[in-house]
């Protein structure tokens, strides 16, 4: 029996907890700071508490003794839970504190790629209270820029010239704004092309790649309104997506397998556990816009349901660092994942709302994210609350299924209908031709 300790309370840790429990011995124990009716339903015993509260992580480790944990969320991550765990000589899937600065300092990756020479960076500054004066000049030699806080953000803080701000004043402004709250601001080039999510699972030597999806960050349909945690996402049967080749993946991959030998050079630590790029295909090949040190919310909705080898036994080959010996397979499916949210949702989302729930189709799977299960159903808390995913030989058919599926959930809420539909991915390739000059 394999006994797993598994950290976080959202659909992603839902949708891992499913996938864990497919493997009949499993003995799912899970750590939440709030009750995922999900996650619940699949655990032999839980507890309640919050990431930062690492005293009682360590006491509830050691009353279950697990295998391994598996960590879900950036938050425990960057709180040094698993090094936590590693003094109580327990495994864990997920970096330590010092590994996940790939994803908790976008000053770090920066530096990493330009000491390593590894392709993928943009140009790009790293300003603070400092040289914030120098930022000007910076900014004056880039076309059109987008503004990072130096620090963890729940996916809301990058902005953009053009969409949240107009003019270089109002990039020096925002710079300045955000150096209120953090160390350091990084100031890029905006690059024009269309993204994509490699979410690549490593041991600190090899690393393989999930198929690529695609997220929506706008809350509103075309790609309009604020930017969100996350509205939904796609992937494609042919493990491609419309706009992207082999090739493209293959850099991706390239970049992300030169970071992880990098990581070891500059910590003398192996990274062991997700390494989840976003990159974006330009006219000068591919760049990464960002790293992430776990599994993408909701890109891991569109990977993990179709994975045919055993989740424990990936888990335990990037423990015992020989995740050279297996293949990791996936069905050849297409994927479409719609998440229901609260109205009014990033901005003054409807909380505690009653959400009802119909009949769903057969191909449809529900991961429960930010919702309450109280006396008389369930309920809405400020954020994301279900993740509707369709899963078909086809996308067409797969949107469908997600579609019928997020029309069953009434209530105080809404979602983009637009996702995974013909019209916005022919919207997609169309962006691509013309990024690429075909």
């Amino acid at each position: 029996m394999a006994k797993i300790l598994l950290v976080g309370n959202g659909a992603r840790e839902h949708c891992i907890a499913e996938t864990l429990c497919r493997n009949k011995n499993t003995i799912l124990h899970s750590y939440l700071k709030s009750k995922n009716p999900g996650i619940i339903s699949l655990s032999k015993g839980f507890e309640l508490g919050n990431y930062n509260d690492l005293e009682k992580v360590k006491d509830y480790a050691n009353k279950i003794k697990p295998d391994f944990a598996f960590i879900g969320p950036e938050e425990p991550l960057n709180n040094g839970a698993v090094d936590l765990l590693n003094k109580l000589k327990i495994n864990s899937i997920g970096p330590a504190k010092s590994l996940a600065r790939l994803e908790t300092s976008k000053s770090f990756t920066r530096n990493l790629l330009r000491k390593y020479k590894i392709e993928g960076n943009p140009e790009f500054g790293i300003f603070n209270e400092n040289n914030i004066g120098d930022a000007k000049k910076f900014l004056d030699g880039l076309g059109q820029c987008v503004i990072k806080p130096d620090g963890l953000t729940g996916g809301k803080g990058v902005k953009v010239q053009g969409d949240h701000f107009q003019t270089k004043k109002g990039a020096l402004d925002y710079c300045n704004e955000v150096l209120q709250t953090h160390p350091s601001v990084v100031v890029e080039e905006k690059l024009e092309g269309e993204e994509f999510s490699l979410q690549c699972l490593t041991d600190g030597k090899t690393v393989v790649a999930t198929p690529p999806a695609q997220d929506h960050k706008r809350a509103f349909n075309g790609d309009k309104g604020p930017n969100t945690g996350g509205m939904g996402s796609y992937s494609c049967e042919n493990h491609l997506l419309p706009f992207l080749t082999k090739k493209d993946v293959g850099e991706g991959l390239k970049i992300t397998q030169k970071a992880a030998e990098a990581i070891y050079k500059e910590t003398g630590e192996f990274y062991k556990g997700v390494m989840y790029g976003g990159f974006i295909i330009t006219k000068k090949g591919v760049r990464l816009l960002e790293y992430n040190a776990r599994l993408g919310d909701p890109e891991t909705m569109n990977v993990l349901p179709i994975m045919e080898t055993d989740f424990v036994e990936v888990c335990n080959a990037i423990i015992n660092q020989n995740l050279n010996k297996i293949k990791i397979k996936f069905q050849s499916k297409a994927t479409v994942c719609k998440y229901i949210v609260p109205k009014g949702y990033p901005d003054n989302p409807a909380k505690n709302e009653k959400i009802e729930i119909g009949a769903i189709p057969k191909d449809a799977r529900l991961y429960y994210a930010s919702v309450e299960q109280k006396e008389g159903g369930l309920y809405t808390t400020q954020s994301r609350a279900v993740a509707c995913l369709g899963i078909a030989d086809d996308l067409d058919d797969a949107e469908k299924i997600a579609e019928e599926t997020a029309k069953s959930v009434k209530g105080q809420v809404f979602y983009r209908e637009d996702i995974g539909t013909k019209k916005l991915i022919e919207k997609r390739v169309s962006h691509m031709k013309d990024v690429l000059g075909n």
